[in-house]
């Protein structure tokens, strides 16, 4: 279903829908799109390091803030935030190197190993190939249609179009995100050479089912990279080639702590949340469904149920007004859409 929907998207970049529809945002739903997803981060950055977890009660509260793992998360982030009020170059890497060092000494000092899980102390065994490189029978998994037969046809094309919609969205929000971090989004808000994006990210989510993996988009954690300057392609090829070695280096990998990465993303949400001061709050029609946006995206942690409330939020707002001539008619069959998957669980 992965690969299906993968060159679903292909076959919408290819024909410029896509394109076409990214267009069709209203601004300030793109700039609410980039502010929700720091949000989205920022509370991923908490939640990872301890500081905020469920509550009884309520559905966030604050975690348990006597451990060690939220110390070191605590120390990490103060430690980050004040290299970067320095303009420190490569604040963020440095403050995990600092956290994941403290973090390893507070595990052998006062948390007898075991505070941060086996990960935490360096393993005996450091390099070690991933498990089926050699053998392409466990990296690809084999095509089987017979969940047509399994599922029945109908249920197949929900469940496909679902995860399609959910890329589709997912992606473009990251894309909008991201793009306004890196300061490349023109008046319109619109990424320039935006089909090559979309083009890399559809083929990334056909191969991905193809590998028997989940689907292979864009992701929001790219800000993070953004935000220490970042701004060509080779810096995606240097990721990609390190993350082939990092298969061999797993095992050491492993030795950083969730609670030392959480800093990160939460720093990289604060700048992408000052997108906000541009969003026209007084005039209500365009600020209720921005705000929508950015509040949904962040509370059912998910950036394609932020855009999809947004959509049908701004849609309806507009009919209501009498101003549904200014609504884009792929803003209409967007809004539709998302009627339709968020209405499929039931």
């Amino acid at each position: 279903m992965i690969l299906l929907e993968g060159l679903v998207i292909l076959v919408l970049v290819l024909t410029r829908f896509r394109e076409a529809v990214m267009a069709a945002i209203p601004l300030s739903v793109k700039r609410a799109i980039g502010v929700g997803i720091g949000l989205f981060i920022a509370i991923i950055g908490f939640v990872n390091g301890g500081f905020v977890a469920r509550g009884e009660a309520t559905a966030l509260a604050l975690g348990r803030l006597h451990t060690l793992p939220v110390a070191v998360f605590v120390v990490g982030f103060l430690l980050t935030g004040w290299m970067l009020a320095r303009r420190a170059r490569g604040a963020l890497l440095y403050g995990i190197l600092l956290a994941t060092a403290i973090a390893v000494v507070a595990n052998v000092l006062w948390g007898g190993g075991k505070a941060f899980g086996p990960a935490a102390v360096l393993p005996e065994r450091w390099f070690g190939a991933p498990a089926g490189l050699w053998g392409l029978d466990r990296v690809f998994g084999r095509v089987d249609f017979g969940f047509f037969a399994t599922l029945g046809v109908a249920t197949v094309v929900l469940v496909t179009f679902s995860i399609m919609l959910a890329d589709f969205f997912d992606t473009m929000g990251t894309v909008v995100g991201i793009g306004a971090e890196a300061g490349f989004l023109d008046q319109q808000g619109r990424l320039p050479r935006i089909r090559q994006v979309l083009l890399v990210d559809s083929l990334g989510a056909a191969f991905g089912g193809f590998a028997n993996s989940s689907s292979n988009t864009t992701y929001i954690e790219s800000a993070a990279g953004v935000a220490e300057g970042g701004r060509t392609g080779l810096v995606s090829v240097v990721v990609g080639v390190l993350f082939l070695l990092a298969m061999f280096l797993n095992p050491l990998a492993g030795v950083i702590p969730k609670e030392a990465t959480a800093p990160a993303p939460i720093l990289v949400g604060f700048f992408m949340m000052t997108v906000a001061r541009d969003i026209r709050w007084t005039d209500y029609e365009e600020a209720v469904p921005a705000f929508v946006t950015m509040l949904v995206m962040p509370s059912t942690w998910s950036i394609t149920n932020g855009i999809g409330a947004g959509f049908i939020t701004y849609v309806v707002l507009k009919a209501l007004s009498g101003k549904a001539a200014q609504v884009h008619p792929l803003m209409w069959g967007a809004a539709a859409a998302f009627v339709v998957y968020f209405l499929f669980p039931a």
